[in-house]
């Protein structure tokens, strides 16, 4: 699998093609609203709006097979508005260099238990300079969970960002030793 670092004026080439990945992982649910391919195209451009956006592809045969995006938090950054577990102090505050927002990481199943989700997730993080990473996890998916875990997240509460979403467990990595969640 080939891996390749995106910004956001690099994605319009290929955006149709992210979308197709999009679509075929969520075959089964795209006739909710939440997860229709327009509105996961909204998010998308919300996400490339944002300082410190990056994407990383992996490709087979020329063929996105995967990819992972995400943001630098920002001061007032909405991502901790639904959340429903009660946190230390200070815990959710962002300034804009403190937290990688992790939005996106998914692999077509052909790819599926290769290492290539774990490789497009490290290539994404690799230089980050902020202290941590945050991403979300349905949770109605353990296993998904489990597999953060594995790689060293940390559950940090439930969060329901949008009326419409389902309930997601909000994970956290730090990304430097003396960083605490």
């Amino acid at each position: 699998m080939r891996l390749e670092r995106r910004k956001a004026a690099e994605l319009s080439d290929i955006r149709p093609q992210l979308l197709d990945v999009y679509a075929e992982i969520y075959a089964d649910r795209l006739a909710g609203d939440f997860h229709s391919v327009e509105r996961f195209d909204e998010r998308l451009g919300w996400n490339t709006e944002v300082p410190g956006f990056a994407a990383v592809v992996g490709y087979l045969d020329d063929r996105p097979v995967g990819y992972a995006y995400g943001c630098t938090l920002q001061m007032g950054t909405r991502w901790w508005s639904g959340l429903r577990t009660p946190v230390p102090d200070g815990a959710t505050a962002e300034d804009g260099t403190r937290t990688f927002a992790l939005s996106e990481l998914m692999v077509v199943d052909k790819v599926r238990g290769t290492g290539a989700a774990k490789a497009i997730h490290d290539e994404l993080l690799a230089g980050r300079r902020e202290q941590r990473v945050t991403l979300l996890v349905e949770h109605d998916h353990p296993g998904v969970r489990s597999l953060y875990e594995a790689w060293g997240y940390e559950w940090f509460g439930d969060v329901q960002p949008f009326d419409d979403s389902p309930l997601y467990d909000a994970m956290v990595m730090s990304l430097v030793p003396e960083a605490v969640p």
